[in-house]
């Protein structure tokens, strides 16, 4: 079909708000409707993961993120094992239908009434490993079929998809958790899970910014070592400094999430009204981040480039946690004020620099971008998690309070801001000797 036959009503409005090029409408519109499946799966989750940690206490959360580790240390190779065996239009649907019979699974167990406590710790260890992987392996692709130019311009877009299937996700768990129950929603989840699985199937490819075709065929396999993914990260200092990035995220967000434990604990003692409430937090900051990436992802990471936009988090991180360490001793104010850091955290987050994060894989090698990303983005990240889950312990049985973990924080959260200035300086160099 040529340009100009593709040029719709829809195309016309869409170029009102995205830089998008005729022959790139329906693989653009293919991400974004795929990503709002993956992410209406994983949101309907969320609330009821975070409220089991709740339930849980905060002092089993070093263990329950050291079962998380343990469990990506398992599933990294066999990830990579299915990389090097199958196309990417095979080994994608293998693992999302792995996912969905798991959440049928866990359906079954929630109907046979067993130990609540032991299936709540089994679901929040699966579900912390289930996010990062259906994630990850989205972005692979996503990296894998645009070029750097096409990511700038277009994954602002592609993640809108995604805002609006948290949105969704975290609506219909905010308000329907108390009508229908935790085991319905599940299978809600896993139908969003199965809608994905075939879009991936039909994913059209698309030519590059300079106009070539794609450089591989849709049945061709990555192949590689099934160890590749940690090794090439250990050899290249480019993707070592992503990894960094991604630990000290994750550092932050560990400590913000212990201190949502704590302090939602301490707001109510009825699990309902938690639920509510984090749906409530989590409808709102999607809500804002739908706005943001409509309008202003493909402009500034175009106009501030990747240094800017990738300092972003790092920067909001150093404010919030010096304003949650200053909010003084009162439940009230403590509150607020995590209500607020943690939604403008997120929402930065996901505006600009998560986009960002994933235009760092486009100049890397297409064996990278599925393997070593999924490493740095489930092993690396969970590895922060539990550095960072066992520091917020100590901290804690050394006496400090939540204001005091936070004034720990603000250093980690000045290096954070270096390391993306660094990453953005050191993807446009890799990008200029690409061509």
């Amino acid at each position: 079909m040529s340009d100009a036959q593709q040029v719709t009503p829809l195309y016309r409005a869409l170029q009102r708000v995205v830089h998008v090029r005729p022959n790139e409408l329906s693989a653009m519109l293919g991400g974004a409707v795929y990503f709002f499946c993956i992410l209406t799966s994983f949101f309907i989750l969320r609330p009821i993961r975070d409220e089991m940690a709740v339930a849980s206490g905060v002092r089993s959360l070093p263990w329950l993120f050291l079962g998380t580790l343990g469990t990506m240390l398992v599933m990294n190779p066999l990830y990579a094992s299915l990389v090097a065996r199958f196309p990417v239009k095979k080994f994608i649907p293998i693992t999302y239908g792995f996912f969905v019979l798991n959440l049928i699974a866990f359906y079954a167990l929630w109907q046979a009434h067993l130990d609540d406590v032991i299936t709540g710790r089994i679901f929040f260890i699966w579900t912390s490993v289930y996010n990062l992987f259906i994630v990850s392996v989205f972005w692979g692709m996503m990296t894998d079929a645009f070029d750097q130019g096409q990511a700038k311009r277009l994954f602002g877009f592609i993640a809108v998809g995604g805002t609006l299937g948290s949105v969704t996700g975290s609506g219909l768990t905010a308000f329907f958790v108390e009508r229908v129950g935790v085991p319905n929603l599940l299978l809600v989840s896993a139908g969003f899970l199965s809608v994905a699985l075939i879009i991936v199937r039909l994913f059209p490819s698309l030519p590059k910014d300079d106009g070539a075709p794609a450089g591989h065929r849709e049945d061709e396999i990555i192949g590689g070592g099934v160890l590749a993914g940690m090794t090439h990260v250990a050899k290249s200092s480019y993707l070592s400094g992503i990894a960094v990035f991604i630990l000290l995220y994750t550092f932050g967000s560990t400590v913000l999430y212990f201190a949502q434990t704590d302090i939602v604990g301490a707001f109510s003692e009825d699990r309902e009204v938690r639920t509510a409430l984090l749906g409530t937090m989590e409808f709102v900051t999607q809500s804002l981040t739908a706005v943001g990436q409509i309008f202003l992802t493909g402009k500034l990471l175009n106009r501030f480039g990747l240094a800017v936009t990738l300092a972003a988090v790092p920067v909001v991180s150093l404010v919030g946690f010096a304003a949650l360490g200053a909010a003084g001793a009162g439940l009230l104010p403590i509150l607020g004020t995590f209500i607020l850091f943690s939604i403008a955290r997120r929402t930065t987050e996901f505006v600009l620099t998560n986009p960002s994060r994933k235009v760092l894989f486009t100049v890397v090698s297409r064996e990278d971008k599925y393997k070593a990303s999924s490493f740095i983005e489930t092993f690396v990240y969970r590895a922060g998690d539990q550095l960072a889950s066992w520091g917020y312990a100590g901290l804690a049985a050394i006496g400090l309070t939540i204001t005091g973990i936070s004034f720990v924080a603000v250093p980690f959260a000045a290096l954070f801001v270096a390391t993306g200035v660094y990453l953005g300086r050191r993807q446009k160099a890799l990008a200029g000797e690409r061509g």
